[in-house]
């Protein structure tokens, strides 16, 4: 049986469009009116009115689905806790509008998602928002979902509405600044290759570059982690470096993956006896505060806007609740500032 959300899909406009087609409460434009009957029609869809009746009578309640939880680091580790970031911004905003955040978390398990959206639909909530550990594609089956959904920090092949980080703006700006204090030799420690932030990053590292009509060296480019879930492997950080420092032209300047990989990397340099930032500066990526402000020197990296993330998603999915905003085609990309620190100085000209 075809459902409202199945009729928005078919015409490419939001289900309250739909509802305002169905119900005559309110205006809509005469294209749009036939393509939502062109497609109730060809799906033989029959509006409910006990279905219409529940709808009109509103919960309040947002459901969230995430690991951030139980996704909880070990004593001592390191950890920026990207999801309960965005937890925070969009609790915020939920409550910004007198409503309430209902939250499930996965115990890292992917096959419970099923259940929780159910369950979530047996409280008529009005909307959903899944969140990610990290930037990354989801399989997320929100087929259960009579609401609208939209998923923060990852995306799926579905085209469910999703905000992400704008990690290729970030890396670009940070290397942008960087050339401005008159760096032209900036080397790029990598996060795993398979991550979709460690591919956006080469392309705003490279962007930068081009921009500023700075050749780009591939001996400058080399992966810092052998592993997703692996920073504290530091097998093959210790010879990337080395490699570096090797070249006839080294670096003057080191951006890494993430401040993680950026502490580990002011410990290698220092058993090599080499000063920081006077012989060689060093930078980050993320912000984490706990690493970027009690390094010496303090970490010059870049913020990813996790609450603004969240934030964006929670608006988002109350605008598609509230029938305001059609589905965006696109990903709502989040840049977030440089956060310029003392572990990178000016490089002036030999």
């Amino acid at each position: 049986m075809s459902t409202i959300y199945d009729v928005a899909r078919e015409a490419g406009v939001s289900p309250k469009t739909v509802s305002r087609v169905i119900n005559g409460d309110a205006p809509v434009g005469r294209e749009t009116r036939a393509r939502v009957e062109q497609a109730i029609q060809k799906l033989d869809y029959v509006p409910s009115n006990a279905a219409r009746m529940m709808r009109s009578s509103k919960s309040g309640l947002i459901g969230m689905i995430t690991g951030a939880i139980s996704n909880t680091p070990e004593p001592g580790e390191p950890t920026g806790l990207p999801d309960i970031y965005i937890v925070q911004g969009i609790q915020r905003a939920i409550a910004e509008r007198n409503m309430t955040l209902m939250i499930a978390d996965t115990g890292g398990r992917s096959d419970k998602v099923e259940d929780l959206v159910r369950t979530f639909m047996q409280h008529k909530v009005e909307g959903l928002i899944y969140v990610a550990d990290y930037h990354r594609r989801v399989d997320f089956d929100a087929s259960g979902a009579d609401c609208p959904v939209v998923l923060a920090n990852c995306y799926d092949t579905k085209g469910t509405s999703c905000v992400l980080p704008d990690d290729r703006a970030c890396q670009r700006a940070l290397v942008e600044r960087l050339i401005a204090h008159g760096h032209r030799r900036i080397a790029f420690l990598t996060l795993h290759d398979s991550m979709d932030a460690s591919g956006l990053r080469v392309s705003g590292y490279r962007d930068a570059l081009d921009r500023a009509g700075i050749a780009f060296d591939p001996d400058l480019v080399r992966p810092g982690f052998l592993e997703v879930h692996q920073p504290h492997n530091s097998s093959i950080l210790g010879p990337a470096l080395e490699a570096l420092l090797s070249l006839d032209d080294p670096p003057t300047v080191i951006c890494c993956g993430n401040d993680e990989m950026a502490l580990r990397l002011y410990g290698l340099l220092r058993t090599r006896g080499i000063r920081l930032p006077e012989e060689i500066s060093v930078a980050g990526f993320d912000n984490y505060r706990a690493i970027a402000e009690t390094l010496l020197p303090p970490l010059t990296t870049v913020e990813l806007p996790y609450r603004e993330m969240g934030k964006r998603a929670a608006e988002a999915l109350l605008a598609l609740i509230d029938g305001t905003q059609e589905k965006p085609r696109e990903p709502v990309l989040v840049p977030g500032p440089v956060v310029w620190r003392s572990s990178v100085i000016a490089q002036t000209a030999s």
